[in-house]
């Protein structure tokens, strides 16, 4: 239902959410996203063995850099502070699993933050790799924890 919406005000209009009023807590969001990529190509990436430098590292910075730019790419994301941003990338059987955590003490949750994140790490992993292979697919992205707020906590 549309007033359910907190980004869409009585008249029907697009707006920012005031969080003037919120109490500040301390919060955290955990996101993550994978990269699904042949066995070689696999191997090649969380070996360090591949012509544009070491895919990892590059994919780490990505999504720290994405974490702290959320506001700039997400329309009525708030600006926030962030306290804390960690970025594993763990080698799987498909290929990879990229994992942020977010953190933060402020009036609004990090979930948006952790989310782009991620998104940014998998498509960096995939420009990364796109000349080995164009086969490389990413997803699902997803929120899998939440906390702080008025909401509490949430686990996928």
């Amino acid at each position: 239902m549309v007033e359910d919406l907190t980004h869409i005000n009585a008249d029907g209009d697009v707006h920012m959410v005031s969080v003037g009023s919120k109490q500040s807590t301390d919060r955290v969001a955990i996101a993550e996203a994978f990269v699904t990529m042949d066995d070689d190509l696999r191997t090649k990436v969380f070996a360090g063995d591949t012509r544009k430098g070491d895919v990892l590292a590059t994919v780490r910075i990505a999504a720290i850099m994405a974490a702290k730019r959320t506001s700039e790419l997400i329309p009525l994301c708030h600006p926030l502070s962030l306290s804390g941003i960690s970025v594993d990338v763990e080698e799987i059987g498909t290929g990879a699993r990229i994992e942020v955590r977010v953190e933060t003490s402020g009036q609004t949750g990090v979930e948006m933050e952790a989310m782009t994140a991620a998104s940014i790490a998998a498509v960096t992993m995939y420009d990364m790799v796109k000349s080995v292979s164009k086969g490389v697919t990413i997803g699902p992205i997803q929120l899998l924890h939440k906390s702080g707020g008025k909401s509490g906590e949430w686990n996928r």
